[in-house]
């Protein structure tokens, strides 16, 4: 059996058999989603602490796998374990945003401690552009803005976990097709650990992931995609994770742009996301979740048809999935205003 594969699915039963536990100790020590405001979709309290399982499963498959004398290696799971403890620590006592940023920050620092950073970015029209000084910044950028791409779309049960899943899985393909060892082997873990976790998180959710677990894998793909551009410069290495990553990236920067130019802050959460339009339009919890799954996996097709096949051919799937999704959108909307006038008559 490949390692990957038995990283995966080492990752998955441990998760899926920790979940339970991580239930009971959340609710013994007041890790628990009470809904105070309209944003909440759920109605009554729920354990948000299924991160730690993730966490877990991701670590114990890990010391099995992974090579961990390798320095990038260590830095990740430093890193990560960094980002589980203000992360357990917001799902218990609900941390203050600069206090989260901070420990961002702090996490995604051990990795250039660890000297995983982006030195150089492949210019998709030829050639590399080295970026020196800049190197430090654009990788703190990178690492925290991933980290909360996940944070911000975790709003529905099953959601953050199965993007996650679909996209580690992605990057797993991607960099095994980049014989990139080391991200592979991440990726396998994230994918497993996320997918064993979600019998006990897709609706109706007996646990939230928290702040622990969108945290902890937002950051280990932002530093595997790092790990994978550092050590292969190609285009796919460059584009692969965004086109993997691509649903909670447009979701969030919509979001920032949103509460920019409506003058409230960047943090401050809202009911703008895109489950939360879909859900307007007239899905359910579950139909929204799939739907975005289904979106989720067409952007990842696009990324390996990249790895695979060309530029040309991804960028005309890309195409193709982005009329799809518009087409989509608009004919749900239009099936919900038919059924309100219907319902008005």
């Amino acid at each position: 059996m490949p390692l990957y594969i038995y990283a995966f699915l080492t990752a998955m039963v441990i998760a899926y058999i920790a979940t339970p536990g991580v239930i009971k100790l959340a609710w013994k020590i007041g890790a628990i989603d009470v809904p105070r405001d309209g944003r909440r979709v759920h109605t009554k309290p729920i354990p948000r602490l299924g991160g730690l399982a993730i966490f877990t499963a991701f670590a114990a498959a890990g010391v099995l796998t992974l090579p961990v004398d390798s320095s990038t290696v260590k830095g990740m799971l430093l890193g990560g374990t960094l980002i589980v403890v203000v992360g357990v620590l917001d799902d218990i006592y609900s941390l203050p945003p600069k206090i989260k940023l901070m420990g961002q920050v702090a996490a995604a620092g051990v990795l250039l401690v660890f000297g995983l950073k982006v030195e150089w970015v492949t210019n998709p029209l030829g050639g590399m552009f080295y970026l020196g000084k800049w190197s430090i910044p654009i990788t703190l950028f990178w690492v925290v803005g991933i980290t909360n791409t996940l944070n911000f779309i975790d709003g529905l049960d099953g959601l953050a976990a199965g993007i996650s899943a679909i996209a580690s899985i992605t990057m797993m393909l991607v960099n095994l097709s980049l014989h990139q060892t080391n991200a592979a082997l991440v990726t396998a873990l994230l994918a497993g650990a996320s997918v064993g976790f979600l019998p006990h998180n897709f609706n109706p959710a007996r646990i939230f992931m928290g702040d622990t677990g969108a945290m902890f894998l937002g950051f280990m793909l932002s530093a595997a995609a790092i790990d994978g551009a550092v050590k292969s410069a190609t285009v796919i290495a460059l584009i692969g994770p965004i086109l993997a990553l691509g649903l909670p990236i447009f979701d969030t920067a919509f979001a920032i742009l949103r509460r920019f130019v409506n003058g409230k802050p960047i943090m401050q959460a809202d009911k703008g996301h895109i489950h939360h339009r879909l859900i307007a339009i007239g899905l359910s919890q579950r139909q929204a979740v799939l739907f975005m799954y289904i979106v989720s996996l067409s952007l990842g097709l696009c990324s390996i048809i990249l790895a695979k096949v060309g530029v040309k051919e991804a960028v005309i799937a890309l195409a193709v999935v982005l009329f799809s999704l518009m087409f989509s959108i608009r004919q749900f909307n239009i099936s919900h205003e038919a059924k309100k006038s219907t319902h008005g008559m």
